[in-house]
């Protein structure tokens, strides 16, 4: 994730408002081999689920590759082929029409990938769309949880988990940012700020 430029560090604002000493940026990856790895990590974890999906689903827009590598990787290295649908952000009007494109979900077994959780409203919009469309979550997958604390001192993951009653689970945790800084002798000065920014504002296992 660093060498691609998705972890960075510096001073930015989160959509909460927050002020975070790091950032990360899924979007910053923009090439095939980093889509490959990124996918096969995906896919390492929707295996841990009891039962395998039969679609991923990429909320718009940054899900929308994440879907498409993880079910390249699903089929190569596990031999499971899924369908990979997505919504659009507004309904077509012509053509084929709709908010939904791609495999059709009634009946089947769904995971939502997306790249992180902030209030978990993008997730809980797509939960909805795919219920309408009788397809059933079974999951939820994301590259990174930050640990942050909502309102009533649960985690942002720990809130969604329980609004749908699915798992969600991520590539990496915020304890992962914590490891790599310290295993670098030149990112001391980042540990301790991160680490302060963790006991504020991130619960700690």
């Amino acid at each position: 994730m660093i060498a691609e430029d998705v972890l960075q560090f510096g001073d930015f604002e989160l959509k909460s408002g927050r002020r975070s000493p790091y950032f990360f940026n899924l979007g910053a990856i923009d090439n095939g081999a980093a889509f490959d790895r990124l996918g096969a990590a995906y896919a390492a974890l929707a295996m841990t689920f009891p039962e395998a999906p039969q679609v991923l689903f990429g909320p718009a827009y940054k899900g929308i590759p994440i879907a498409v590598a993880a079910s390249v990787a699903l089929a190569r290295e596990h031999g499971v082929n899924v369908g990979v649908a997505f919504n659009r952000k507004e309904a077509k009007a012509h053509g084929e029409g709709g908010r939904l494109v791609g495999s059709g979900m009634d009946g089947r077994r769904v995971v939502v990938v997306d790249d992180t959780i902030t209030d978990g409203a993008a997730k809980i919009e797509a939960c909805e769309l795919i219920a309408e469309a009788g397809g059933r979550v079974t999951g939820v997958l994301i590259a990174m949880d930050r640990r942050e604390r909502v309102a009533g001192g649960n985690t942002a993951v720990g809130h969604l988990e329980g609004r749908l009653g699915v798992p969600v689970r991520s590539v990496a945790r915020l304890e992962d940012v914590v490891g790599v800084l310290a295993a670098d002798p030149a990112g001391i000065q980042r540990l301790e700020t991160v680490s302060a920014y963790r006991d504020r504002y991130c619960a700690v296992d």
